[in-house]
């Protein structure tokens, strides 16, 4: 029995050490020898046209917020925000960036105040899921700056602090987003 064995265990190794060094076809040799093609660094370089949208793309996606994608860009947070979370974003337009007062949005999108910006920025932020209907009348979130935002409710009406009127919400692929017509500004 051990002499049938023998021989059709050495004619299988072979067998499969003949394939694993079988000369390259064309395709696996131009494989090999072209160039890779450039990595974008970090989550936002990931490219998959499946999935539900992240709040970064959801935000591009949108008329309305170009100054925020703009500001959010300013202040390298696409990564950030572009990873897992989950995050509640309370989302200004760009009416809502156009309130402010004269010069306040290019004065922020200066390199030397990127500090300024992105605090700013993280105040429009929460660590979890805040759907509308968790959401209480008097409700304080803490912030990803480190301040908090408190919930104004009145039925379906939903403000942030007391200035922010929400106008829509958007559920995205790693939290929600609140669409609202003011800019919230932290608490010095």
């Amino acid at each position: 029995m051990k002499k049938f064995f023998a021989p059709l265990f050495a004619a299988a190794l072979l067998f499969v050490w003949g394939c694993n060094n079988a000369p390259a076809d064309k395709t696996t040799e131009q494989a090999t020898t072209t160039s890779p093609e450039p990595t974008t660094a970090g989550q936002s370089g990931v490219k998959d046209d499946q999935s539900e949208k992240n709040v970064v793309q959801v935000a591009a996606g949108s008329k309305d917020h170009t100054t925020l994608v703009k500001a959010v860009q300013a202040a390298g947070l696409v990564d950030a925000l572009s990873n897992a979370g989950p995050f509640t974003v309370f989302a200004p337009t760009n009416d809502a960036f156009g309130k402010l007062p004269a010069g306040t949005l290019d004065d922020l999108l200066k390199p030397e105040k990127k500090d300024a910006l992105i605090d700013i920025l993280q105040y429009h932020v929460s660590l979890g899921v805040y759907k509308p209907e968790a959401l209480n009348d008097g409700q304080v979130l803490g912030q990803v700056n480190g301040g908090n935002v408190t919930i104004s409710k009145k039925g379906d009406k939903i403000m942030v602090n007391g200035t922010a009127n929400v106008l829509a919400t958007i559920p995205a692929s790693n939290g929600i987003i609140y669409v609202i017509d003011g800019v919230l500004t932290p608490k010095k």
